[in-house]
Formats: structure tokens, sequence, C-alpha cells
């Protein structure tokens, strides 16, 4: 196990992701309160908008916009510079070298994003919660305190299980996509801008069949 590299990539996939992540998880919590406060305020159901937070941040949104964003910024981050490597030869080098390059390059990068991801999951859904909080205070008149007592009794622990239960699937998706375009280079630097663009588009699209083979196998399971 080389632990250096292993590191690397969760400082890099994970540590240095943090800001863009709590900024974005925390706007789509205010829009997502928004949104459902408007329907609820007409019924008269604000204390409602707990629930309906919780819900799709922790089994959805959180998990979801993680593995989204750690698509554009780490699967073709994986797929450029295994790409690069390729044109220079370094690959090559390895295996004259007898260095395996899946050991040195392939196996720590995805050791490193099934570790980071699920942290980073757990990271989006507390900024999550907390943009709802701040709407639901603003919008709808749930003081913060209301806010968190009812989420306590209101949101089983089982919600936020199955969303991290997703979160090392999308990892091995992004991870395997990125890496598999990176060592698919050929030639020239087109290439490489081709094989990024690529593993961008496939992991976002197999992200999304994932999520969507979760959610059918939850339902069927009435999870």
């Amino acid at each position: 196990m080389r632990w250096d590299a292993i590191a690397s990539t969760i400082y890099k996939t994970g540590f240095q992701a943090l800001p863009i992540l709590a900024l974005l998880s925390f706007m789509i919590g205010i829009v997502i309160s928004y949104q459902m406060g408007n329907q609820l305020r007409q019924y008269g159901a604000n204390v409602f908008i707990v629930n309906l937070l919780g819900l799709s941040v922790l089994r959805e949104f959180g998990p979801l916009i993680t593995a989204i964003i750690l698509a554009g910024r780490t699967g073709s981050a994986f797929a450029a510079q295994l790409g690069i490597m390729k044109i220079n030869q370094e690959i090559d080098a390895l295996d004259t070298m007898g260095v395996t390059p899946a050991e040195l390059l392939l196996i720590p990068r995805l050791i490193g994003l099934v570790i980071a991801i699920p942290l980073l999951t757990m990271w989006a859904d507390i900024f999550g919660v907390i943009g709802g909080m701040v709407m639901a205070n603003n919008m709808l008149g749930i003081n913060w305190v209301d806010f968190l007592i009812r989420f306590q009794h209101e949101i089983p622990l089982r919600s936020l299980i199955l969303g991290l239960g997703k979160a090392p699937v999308f990892a091995l998706i992004i991870g395997s996509i990125g890496c598999f375009q990176g060592m698919e280079v050929k030639g020239s630097a087109e290439s490489v801008g081709a094989r990024t663009t690529r593993s961008v588009v496939l992991a976002i699209f197999f992200i999304i069949i994932a999520d969507a083979g979760f959610s059918i196998l939850f339902s069927k399971f009435k999870l």
C-alpha cells in the first residue's frame, strides 16, 4: 500500500474541495427551503419544511451534489494527469522499471477517493441543512432551536446511512472512469482534452444512472 499517494489523493480530492462544496451545498439548502416553503406556507404547514429538507438533503441532494462536483473536479484531474503522463511516456518508463502503473497510479487514487467522498458527503449534508435552516428562519419563522429539535425527532438515522451508502459507489464510478480515460490517451494534447471531457460526461451520466438505481432499490425494499 502506497500510503503517501493515498494521503495525497485524500488531500487534493477531499480537503481542497471543502470550500466550494460547502458553498454550493449551502445554496442548495436555501433553494430547497425557498421552493418548498412557498408551497407549505399556503397550507399553514410551515413546520414540515424540516421533514422535507432533511430527507431530501440527506438521502438525495447531499450525495448527488458531492458526486457531481467531484466528477467535474477530480475525475477530470485524474484523466488529465494520467493522459499527460502517457504522452510524456512516463508510464512506459514505469513499465521498464518493473513498476506496475496500477499499483503506483490507479489504486491509490481509487482508494483515496473512496475514503474522501463519504466524508465530503457528510460535509455537504451539514451545510445543506444549515442553508435550509437559514431560509426557514427568515421565510417561515422557524427558529434554529425548534428546527434542530424537530430534525432530531423526525429525520431517521436511516436516511443519513442510505445517503452515505451511495458515496463509495459514486467514488468508484468517478475514479474508474477518470483513470480509464486517462490511460486511453494517445498521441497528442488534443487527445488529453477529449478524454478529459469524456471522463466528466460519462461520470455524471453513470452517477445519475446509479442514483436512479438506488432510488428504485430503496423503493422496492421500502427503505
